[in-house]
């Protein structure tokens, strides 16, 4: 995807990293040693509580940002450079159907609008459940934001767009993970978890991969995009060149 993408700056979420279960420290220093800039996170960021040990002194973990207490670990923004390119990124966390943080359109007026003043390119990671939540934030952030992409639902959606203000936006860029799990997890305990309502332990898939991602190219004078692109890679598709 390097190779034939070029990218100047590669943004991950990685709140599934270990296993599913948040992020550990080792497993975010193997992404940065891949030649990712920068991760975001969501609802799972506290999972696992090696991250206690690292947030504070690791300002390319990016954690979501409306938390409702100042004295939360970590940061909900951050500006990233590489290769003579620089982009601030902000990770916020919905409120439909997870659990209650403070409002991620008031704090997204805060920070997107602060960043605006030195910062012409901005991306943020909006981990929401609802579509309609997630809509909303693209075009509430529309000529504000560079980039508006959805994560959390694990499933790519087919909506990549240019809003009219510059804002390029995508529901959700989709998962890098097992493909015949049931949203990464193996099928028979999350079948078991529906037919039965009973407590379950999920574990990861070991089935082919698959790989989503956006490639998204912003004009640096204005902070607009002007491309979008969608990915969608299945292992048996893959050749090394």
């Amino acid at each position: 995807m390097k190779s034939k993408y070029n990218p100047h700056i590669i943004i991950a979420n990685g709140e599934n990293a270990a296993s599913g279960r948040g992020i550990t420290q080792a497993i975010a220093r193997q992404f940065f040693d891949w030649g990712i800039h920068g991760i975001t996170m969501g609802n799972h960021t506290w999972d696992n509580r090696d991250i206690f040990e690292f947030i504070e002194n690791e300002p390319r973990l990016i954690r979501p940002a409306n938390f409702p207490d100042n004295t939360t670990p970590g940061n909900g923004h951050a500006v990233i450079k590489a290769n003579g390119k620089e982009l601030a990124i902000v990770n916020l966390q919905g409120r439909t159907f997870l659990p209650p943080l403070d409002c991620p359109f008031r704090k997204a007026d805060e920070l997107v609008d602060e960043l605006r003043k030195k910062h012409q390119c901005i991306l943020v990671d909006f981990h929401a459940e609802a579509t309609s939540e997630k809509i909303a934030m693209g075009w509430y952030l529309d000529g504000r934001a560079s980039i508006v992409v959805g994560t959390h639902t694990h499933v790519q959606s087919n909506d990549e767009r240019i809003l009219p203000e510059g804002t390029a936006i995508i529901t959700d860029v989709g998962m890098v993970g097992p493909r015949d799990g049931i949203l990464g997890m193996q099928r028979d305990a999350v079948l078991q978890k529906f037919l039965t309502g009973l407590p379950v332990r999920f574990n990861v898939d070991e089935g082919k991969w698959h790989f989503h991602a956006v490639v998204v190219e912003i004009e640096e004078s204005t902070g607009r995009a002007v491309k979008i692109e969608k990915i969608r890679l299945m292992e048996d598709e893959w050749r090394m060149e």
